[in-house]
């Protein structure tokens, strides 16, 4: 096998993820441009962990995500950023945002489970749409009469919110604090407007256009 310098590694792991139409996961490099490369893993890591801070100042960022890495704006430019394209933002009910969130918390959940806490029934629409979207997915079923289906949220939901696992999302005390204070302020017309979008923004910070831009950042493929 071939030896490659680090500096040799940095421009080819560079370029890879560049080009990629996806996260790059270490699996898949090693899979595929480090097939004929030796490559050790601590060399591997202590490479794209450079990239990473070197990245980390500028207006493009490598960003390590639950499928692997990818180059993505500063999630501090997307309103700027957002400009560039014409399409309109993609806006999600509060209905949708606060199951897929009970999932997010929750999982593995049954729609009865979820339909419990919110007080309402959950469309076979909505859940249809979450799955279509791969951003939930059934893991089995509990084990009771009917044998419900148990939703939890998927790795492309994880790559989609920038995060690369679960324990990165909000606490879930911030999550109740939020959705207490949308549904208070739906009920008084009078309260701050702002107020009423609190509980989508707690779970939408890089819901928009995926083949374009969000209101964060630009995932780079």
């Amino acid at each position: 096998m071939s030896k490659i310098n680090d500096t040799q590694l940095a421009q080819l792991l560079e370029a890879a993820i560049f080009v990629a139409d996806e996260p790059l996961s270490i699996e898949k490099m090693r899979a595929t441009i480090l097939l004929e490369l030796d490559v050790s893993s601590r060399q591997l890591n202590k490479v794209l962990k450079e990239l990473e801070l070197d990245y980390a100042p500028r207006g493009i960022q490598l960003l390590k995500v639950a499928s692997g890495y990818r180059f993505q704006s500063n999630s501090g430019l997307g309103q700027l950023l957002s400009r560039l394209w014409q399409e309109t933002v993609p806006k999600y009910s509060r209905a949708m945002l606060e199951t897929l969130s009970l999932i997010a918390y929750k999982q593995p959940i049954t729609r009865g489970e979820i339909e419990e806490i919110r007080g309402v029934v959950v469309s076979s629409q909505m859940i249809k749409a979450l799955e279509e979207r791969e951003w939930i997915k059934v893991i089995g079923h509990k084990e009771v009469p009917g044998r419900p289906a148990l939703f939890a949220t998927t790795s492309k939901f994880l790559d989609y919110f920038s995060i690369s696992s679960l324990a990165e999302l909000p606490s879930a005390a911030a999550f109740d604090d939020a959705l207490l204070a949308a549904q208070t302020a739906a009920q008084s017309p009078a309260m701050d407007e702002n107020a009423k979008d609190t509980q989508q923004s707690l779970l939408e910070p890089a819901i928009g256009n995926e083949n374009a831009t969000d209101d964060n950042n630009t995932t780079l493929h």
